[in-house]
């Protein structure tokens, strides 16, 4: 009767709150990328394209007097870059959330020595116990494992061999579950690394055209059309390369946490089984 219950009760809400979860950061990008250019066209719009950051007050021919002006020259290009700035930054925070969430409440490292130390000694229910303090998905998963090993003890039906299975199983199962919510969304970070990159470089083309089309008019070039057409393709490309650069650091820097997130699973894992055959091998 111990085998159903246990196993059940520590799974069930575990998978309930990561479906939750799962379903919410599925459906932030459908919310996150229309809100995020609304509220960039209307700053370029109305913000960056007030008359008042314009000599004599016209967004559309006056040279700029200041930054916001400077910026609104860069043209129709700029509020697409400002969206993936805004998404990016809101990925940024809601990853760190995620992930920081998912490291617990203490050093990974340091739990995961915990746990070996406790299991050496043969403190099972000590060692659930830290992992109720620790939270996390590296402690949910290590959870998840010492009840299955809890219950492999008391077991007299299936040999080593099946309870050390039966152990990797579900610790197998149980990372299955977490490491998804990790990786959630990552995939959008890696995207405007190399399409900012790209945008910013049509802004740039579109910006020199207007440049070039301004120097073939007849008579002298006209030099407000010039400054502008060069305008829209310096700030285009500055918008561009700082937005990827934000991305692409970003990115690396989460896949390097969920990696010793991983690592430390791997490693609490690799102790139940050992422990546990180590102290079956008559």
């Amino acid at each position: 009767m111990s085998k159903p219950n246990n196993p059940s009760a520590a799974k069930k809400p575990q998978q309930a709150g990561n479906n939750g979860g799962s379903n919410f950061s599925s459906i932030l990008p459908y919310i996150v990328i229309p809100v995020a250019f609304v509220i960039a066209f209307c700053v370029w719009k109305y913000v960056m394209g007030a008359p008042s950051n314009f000599e004599g007050g016209d967004p559309e021919k006056g040279h700029p007097l200041n930054y916001f002006g400077t910026v609104f020259k860069g043209g129709p290009i700029v509020p697409i870059l400002m969206t993936i700035m805004l998404t990016t930054l809101t990925f940024t925070i809601e990853r760190f959330i995620t992930v920081m969430s998912a490291k617990g409440k203490g050093s990974v490292d340091g739990f995961v020595r915990k746990i070996q130390s406790l299991l050496a000694d043969g403190n099972v229910s000590s060692a659930i116990a830290e992992c109720d303090k620790q939270k996390g998905s590296v402690a949910n998963v290590v959870r998840a494992g010492l009840l299955k090993y809890a219950e492999m003890e008391t077991n007299t039906e299936l040999d080593k061999d099946a309870k050390l299975a039966a152990i990797k199983k579900e610790v197998e199962e149980s990372t299955a579950l977490e490491l998804p919510m990790l990786e959630k969304n990552l995939v959008i970070l890696s995207t405007v690394a190399s399409v900012a990159t790209l945008v910013a470089l049509l802004g740039t083309v579109l910006g020199m055209i207007k440049s070039f089309q301004a120097m073939a008019t007849s008579g002298a070039p006209d030099a407000v059309a010039l400054s502008t057409g060069i305008s829209e393709a310096l700030i285009n490309t500055a918008l561009g390369i700082g937005t990827s650069a934000i991305a692409v650091i970003v990115y690396n820097f989460f896949t390097t946490q969920i990696d010793k997130l991983t690592y430390g699973i791997d490693e609490a894992g690799f102790t139940l089984e050992q422990t546990f055959a180590a102290k079956h091998n008559k």
